[in-house]
């Protein structure tokens, strides 16, 4: 029962931190235009994602351009990419493998051992999925804290962190746990099959023995004594 409790709320924390992977990949809020100084009354803002920036300048409608090159990126942009698909893939691909070694699935039912396993490979792609978002997200949030320092910068070259670093790191924490869920089993002792049809055994086969027959007993006496006299008669008549 505990066990199964614990499968569903796996995946329950393992979808959770797939939503939040996937808003924070798609959000522009990666960096966000610092208001530092005296410029307190700011006609633009500016947001810089993986995949572009935009801008909003005080009413207007917010305007978004796709990056010509990836080789616009800064560093930490351009590993963030990869390494954030590469966390979708992971997550999504792990809770897949999570419901077939769930218990309330017919997938190896019947073999604990298996299923065991299989949930413990799908915990391992969860901290997989976990690390791949820690790293993008740290790092972006290290090189805005450092540039936001650099006395070389002025006021309008630096960056805060933006609402998807915080996704980023809330997110990664789901998917910890959601490992975590999915590893922390008790591995059973017994090996186990995974249900392949197994032919009766024949050499073990001991025919039933056949009954013996039974053979019809005729008793003495259902013979006629007149008879038996009359021919013992004759028989001691033929030696005189």
């Amino acid at each position: 029962m505990v066990q199964g409790v614990s499968e569903i709320a796996a995946m329950c924390v393992g979808l959770i931190g797939l939503i939040g992977a996937a808003a924070a990949t798609g959000m522009p809020m990666w960096k966000v235009t610092a208001f530092i100084g005296e410029n307190i009354i700011v006609m633009e803002t500016r947001w810089e994602g993986l995949w572009m920036n935009c801008f909003r300048q005080a009413n207007i409608r917010m305007q978004c351009k796709v990056y010509d090159s990836l080789l616009f990126l800064p560093p930490e942009l351009q590993a963030a990419r990869g390494l954030m698909c590469c966390s979708l893939a992971l997550s999504g691909l792990g809770l897949l493998v999570g419901m077939a070694g769930m218990r309330c699935t017919s997938c190896f039912q019947g073999n604990e051992r298996a299923k065991t396993i299989i949930l413990m490979v799908a915990g391992g792609m969860q901290f997989m999925a976990s690390f791949s978002v820690f790293i993008p997200v740290s790092w972006t949030g290290h090189a805005i804290i450092r540039d936001f320092y650099n006395p070389l910068l002025i006021d309008a070259q630096r960056r805060e962190l933006g609402e998807a670093l915080y996704i980023g790191w809330v997110t990664g924490a789901f998917l910890f746990a959601s490992g975590l869920l999915f590893v922390c089993r008790r591995m059973p002792s017994d090996k186990g099959s995974f249900d392949v049809y197994q032919p009766p055994q024949l050499l073990g086969y001991k025919p039933t023995p056949a009954k013996p027959t039974l053979m019809r007993y005729h008793p003495l006496s259902t013979v006629s004594i007149p008879a038996v006299t009359a021919g013992v008669g004759r028989i001691i008549s033929s030696f005189h």
